[in-house]
């Protein structure tokens, strides 16, 4: 096994929730080594922890276990699940949280119904340290997918909407916000390319109008927008050393709009 764990949670860093976690990981695997990815999710925001999961997961070493908890469905009847996907395990709630994985890859997933890997006592709101937590504990110590659980194949998905393109250019959808506010889009880096190519394009995105596609920030003046592709090669919106969400009032799901210029 790599002998990592990783944590993404809503959790935030106010309150012992991601140290209790944390504590019950250590007791059962005690030489692990614990890798936080993000504890500042969104509230309940399952795309978002979709999203950072999606562009996060793959880059770790082989047999990586990843705990994600953004879980507002817990105590329901909501299953808890782990997936393997390529060389890297993912534990969390079955509401979505792994439907970015679903269409590029393959996997196999496994609801969590072996009481022996939990703690004794479940609670009905904190199933990240009851349950998830020492589940991707022994999961790190080398115990198999189908002893913590029965294989399932009916997953929850969700979907962002698909970009649309025609002839006049490509519509699309910000669906992600990062840390410094920049408007990440569900238009790919190859979509564009096929669509607009070397073509001269307008870009709208609220009150906005965007000429053309930059490589990187500081192709702009300091306090100007820039188009540009991000790590994830989809299409962002950003400030050159500012915040686009808050200068320009946009927020998730708002439309933006690539008008090929005749």
């Amino acid at each position: 096994m790599s002998n990592i764990i990783t944590l993404t949670t809503d959790f935030g860093l106010q309150d012992q929730y991601v140290s209790a976690m944390k504590a019950v990981i250590l007791s059962i695997a005690p030489d692990i080594r614990l890798i936080d990815v993000s504890h500042q999710i969104p509230p309940q925001d399952i795309m978002a922890g979709a999203y950072v999961s999606r562009h996060n997961a793959l880059l770790y070493p082989k047999n990586t276990v990843h705990l994600v908890v953004v879980d507002p469905g817990v105590g329901s009847s909501r299953k808890a699940i782990a997936m393997k996907v390529r060389d890297q395990i993912l534990v969390g709630p079955d509401n979505g949280l792994f439907s970015l994985f679903f269409d590029d890859f393959e996997y196999k997933a496994y609801h969590l119904n072996n009481p022996k890997y939990w703690l004794n006592d479940v609670s009905k709101t904190f199933h990240g340290r009851d349950i998830f937590a020492p589940v991707a504990a022994h999961l790190s110590q080398g115990v198999p997918l189908d002893e913590v659980g029965s294989p399932i194949s009916d997953l929850v998905s969700y979907r962002w909407a698909v970009p649309i393109a025609d002839k006049d250019g490509i519509q699309g959808w910000i669906v992600h916000i990062d840390h410094y506010g920049n408007l990440i889009t569900n238009i790919p880096k190859s979509q564009y390319e096929d669509v607009i190519g070397k073509k001269k394009a307008k870009i709208y995105v609220g009150n906005m109008i965007l000429d053309e596609t930059s490589l990187t920030f500081t192709d702009v003046e300091e306090g100007e927008p820039v188009v540009f592709f991000g790590s994830a090669n989809m299409l962002e919106i950003g400030i050159n050393k500012g915040n686009a969400q808050e200068m320009m009032g946009i927020q998730k799901g708002a439309q933006i709009s690539v008008v090929l210029q005749r």
